[in-house]
C-alpha cells in the first residue's frame, strides 16, 4: 500500500518528538504537584470568653484562665542536660526523673512533660524556649481553664469545669450555655459568655462554713448540710454541704466531697416533718388548737383486717394539745391526729407543699424524693400515721426549706433560687431575680398558728437551745433513724439529725436548716444541732443587720471625737484587727512583707487567721468588714 504524501516519515518523526515532549512535561508536572507539599489549609478557631460566677456582691467565686500542657519532641532536644537543668525549676520536677521521661520516650514522635501549668510559668518557660532555640523541641497546648479564688467555699453550688471547657458539676454545669455558648461552625466568630451572680453572700458563706465545720468537728458526724434562705424571696443566702472540696484540687476530690447533699440526698426527716402534718390537720379542719390527745407513751391500734400498729413516743406526755405535742415531739399524738383525715387528702396536702417533687434549683441531680400512695404495694395502716411523724416519706433538704416558705409567707410558698442576675461581659443586666410565688396551700391563720408553736419549741420545748433572748425564733426538732443499706430496715447506730428555724417569728425574713448525719455519741437533734441553729443564726442575724428587740439603747450627745489614728503593730504572729475601720487598714496595702486581703467597707469583724496565728513568709491576711 502506498502512503499517502502527506505523512512523511519526517513529519510523522516531529510529531512523534512533540507528543513525547508534550507526554514527558505532563508527567513532569504531575510529579512536582504529587511531590509537593499541600498547603495547610488555616481555619479560625473562634474565641470563647467563658463567663465568671460571683456571688451576689460580686466577688469573684470561679474566673476564667488559661492552662498550658508542655509537651516535647525528645529526638528534637540536642543537649539533654542542659534542657532539664532549664526545665526542671519551672515544672518542678526533679532534673534526674525529667530526663528519664524524656529518655524512656525517645522513639516517640510527642510526650507531655506536664499538664495545666499556669500562665506565670508558661510565660517563663516560653521565654526559655525562644532564648535557647528549642522551638521545634518543645510545644506548648492552650487549655481553657478556672481559678477559684475562694477555694473550698460553696463549692458544691459553684461546681467545676473540665479540661475541655465544659462544667461537670454545680453552676458550672447547668449553666454551662450561658457561661460559655457554643459557637456556630457556619459562623466562627468570638463569643462572650454571660457572668452568673448568685445569691449566696461569700462573706456571710465563709462565717457559716466555720460555724459548720466546727460542728461536724464536735459531733465526729459524716456529714453536714445547712441551708439558709431568704423567707420572701426564696433567695438562697448561704448553701453549706460537707464534707467539701477546694475546687483548685477537685480532682484530687472524694466521692463524699463531691457529693451535694441538700439538692442529691433524700431521707426520712423525723419528728422535723410534724410542723407540715399539723399544718395538714389544721388547715383542713381536722384538729382545732384546743383539740386535745392523750398520750400514754404508745400509740397502738388493731385494724378490722388484724394489722397491729405500734408506735412508741419519748415520754407519757398525758393531755396535750397540738401545740405541746410540737413542743414535746410527741409521735402518740400525732398519730392520733392523723386517724382525723382521710389518707389521700394528707398525702395531696403534703405533696402541695413540694414533697415528691423536685423545687427546681439550678443544680443538677436534684432528688424528688418519695411521697407513697395509697396504691403502693407498700402502703399499709401503719403508713398514714408514721409518715406524720416524718416516717415512711423521703425528702431533701430544699424541699424542708421551700416547702417552710409557705409557714413563713402566709401560706404562699416561693421557688427557691441560687442565681440572683446575670450580666453580659460589659456588666449591662440581663436577667434580675424576682421571686415566683406559688399557689396559697395553707390559710394565713395555719402558718401563724405553726409559726407561733415552733416560737412555743424554742421557748420551752425541744427546741431551746436554739433559742434567741432579743430576736424571736420558732424551731422544730427532729431525730430519725436511718435506713441500713447492708442488713435492711433501720440502723440502731445511724441517725438523720435535723432542725429547722424561722426567724423572726412575728415577720419572718430568714429560713434556717440544719442536718447532722451519722453523729458519734451524741444523736439528739435539741442537743447537738438546735445550738448550732442558735449560733447561726445569730450570726446571720447580725450580718444583716437585723433588728435585736433586747439590744440596748444608749442616750449620746450627738458628737464624735475622731483621734488620731494609730499605726497597726505586726511583730511575728497576727494581730487583733477586729474593730478597726478601712481607713486604719489602708497603710498595710503599702507594706511588702504583708499579704493582705480586705473584703467590705465600714469596720473589721471578722478576720483569718485568728489573731495569735504565727505569721510566716506565706500567710495570708483577710478581713471582713460591715
Amino acid at each position: 500500500m502506498q502512503m499517502n504524501g502527506y505523512f512523511n516519515k519526517r513529519r510523522v518523526l516531529i510529531f512523534c518528538i512533540v507528543l513525547a515532549l508534550f507526554t514527558g512535561y505532563i508527567f513532569f508536572k504531575y510529579a512536582v504537584l504529587a511531590l509537593k507539599k499541600t498547603p495547610e489549609t488555616k481555619t479560625y478557631s473562634p474565641l470563647v470568653q467563658r463567663g465568671s460566677i460571683l456571688d451576689k456582691n460580686g466577688k469573684p467565686l470561679a474566673v476564667p484562665t488559661n492552662f498550658y500542657h508542655v509537651g516535647v519532641t525528645p529526638s528534637a532536644i540536642k543537649d539533654l542536660g542542659n534542657f532539664v537543668k532549664l526545665f526542671s525549676p519551672v515544672l518542678k520536677i526533679d532534673e534526674h526523673q525529667l530526663a528519664n521521661t524524656i529518655s524512656a520516650n525517645a522513639d516517640s514522635n510527642f510526650v507531655y512533660l506536664k499538664k495545666k501549668i499556669d500562665q506565670n510559668d508558661y510565660e517563663i518557660l516560653k521565654e526559655i524556649t525562644d532564648k535557647n532555640g528549642l522551638f521545634s523541641a518543645v510545644r506548648f497546648d492552650r487549655v481553657p481553664g478556672r481559678i477559684y479564688p475562694e477555694k473550698e467555699l460553696a463549692s458544691q453550688v459553684i461546681g467545676y469545669m473540665g479540661s475541655d471547657g465544659t462544667g461537670l458539676a454545680g453552676i458550672e454545669y447547668t449553666e454551662q450555655n450561658l457561661l460559655s455558648p457554643p459557637v456556630n461552625p457556619d459562623a466562627p466568630i468570638d463569643v462572650e459568655g454571660k457572668n452568673i451572680y448568685l445569691t449566696i453572700d461569700a462573706n456571710l458563706q465563709f462565717k457559716l462554713e466555720k460555724i459548720a465545720q466546727n460542728a461536724i468537728e464536735r459531733t465526729h458526724a459524716a456529714s453536714l448540710m445547712m441551708v439558709a434562705a431568704e423567707a420572701k424571696t426564696g433567695e438562697i443566702i448561704s448553701y453549706i454541704s460537707l464534707p467539701s472540696a477546694d475546687l483548685n484540687e477537685y480532682s484530687k476530690a472524694t466521692p463524699a466531697q463531691m457529693k451535694d447533699l441538700p439538692a442529691t440526698e433524700s431521707y426520712e426527716p423525723g419528728s422535723v416533718f410534724k410542723i407540715f402534718s399539723i399544718s395538714a390537720f389544721f388547715d383542713s379542719g381536722a384538729i382545732s388548737e384546743n383539740d386535745t390527745f392523750y398520750c400514754d407513751g404508745i400509740y397502738e391500734k388493731k385494724t378490722s383486717s388484724g394489722e397491729r400498729i405500734k408506735i412508741t413516743c419519748l415520754d407519757h406526755h398525758g393531755w396535750i394539745t397540738a401545740r405541746e405535742a410540737l413542743k414535746f415531739s410527741c409521735n402518740d399524738a400525732l398519730a392520733q391526729m392523723s386517724e382525723k383525715i382521710e389518707s389521700e387528702q394528707f398525702l395531696s396536702r403534703l405533696r402541695s407543699f413540694g414533697f415528691g417533687s423536685k423545687t427546681g434549683i439550678e443544680l443538677p441531680g436534684e432528688t424528688a424524693g418519695a411521697v407513697r400512695n395509697t396504691s403502693d404495694r407498700f402502703w399499709s395502716a401503719r403508713s398514714k400515721p408514721t409518715i406524720a411523724i416524718g416516717q415512711e416519706i423521703s425528702v431533701s433538704a430544699l424541699q424542708m426549706v421551700e416547702a417552710a416558705t409557705a409557714i413563713a409567707n402566709g401560706g404562699i410558698p416561693v421557688q427557691l433560687t441560687l442565681i440572683k442576675k446575670i450580666t453580659n461581659q460589659a456588666g449591662v443586666e440581663e436577667y434580675t431575680h424576682s421571686p415566683n410565688f406559688k399557689p396559697q396551700i395553707i390559710n394565713g391563720q395555719t402558718s401563724r398558728y405553726i409559726l407561733s408553736c415552733m416560737q412555743t419549741v424554742a421557748q420551752t420545748g425541744t427546741g431551746s437551745r436554739a433559742n434567741l433572748s432579743d430576736i424571736s425564733i420558732g424551731v422544730k426538732t427532729g431525730t430519725a433513724q436511718m435506713a441500713d443499706p447492708v442488713n435492711g430496715g433501720y440502723s440502731k447506730t445511724d441517725f438523720i439529725s435535723n432542725c429547722i428555724a424561722i426567724f423572726p417569728t412575728e415577720n419572718p425574713e430568714v429560713i434556717l436548716y440544719i442536718v447532722i448525719e451519722k453523729a458519734k455519741g451524741e444523736t439528739y437533734a435539741g442537743r447537738i444541732v438546735a445550738p448550732v441553729i442558735g449560733e447561726a443564726a445569730s450570726v446571720i442575724i447580725d450580718h444583716l443587720g437585723m433588728s435585736r428587740g433586747g439590744a440596748a439603747s444608749l442616750a449620746h450627745s450627738g458628737l464624735i471625737k475622731i483621734q488620731n489614728d494609730a499605726e497597726i503593730q505586726i511583730d511575728k504572729t497576727v494581730p487583733d484587727f477586729k474593730g478597726l475601720s478601712k481607713r486604719n487598714l489602708l497603710p498595710l496595702l503599702n507594706r511588702s512583707d504583708l499579704k493582705i486581703k480586705i473584703n467590705g467597707e465600714g469596720w473589721v469583724t471578722d478576720q483569718t487567721p485568728e489573731p495569735g496565728v504565727p505569721l510566716t513568709q506565706d500567710t495570708e491576711i483577710e478581713l471582713f468588714l460591715e
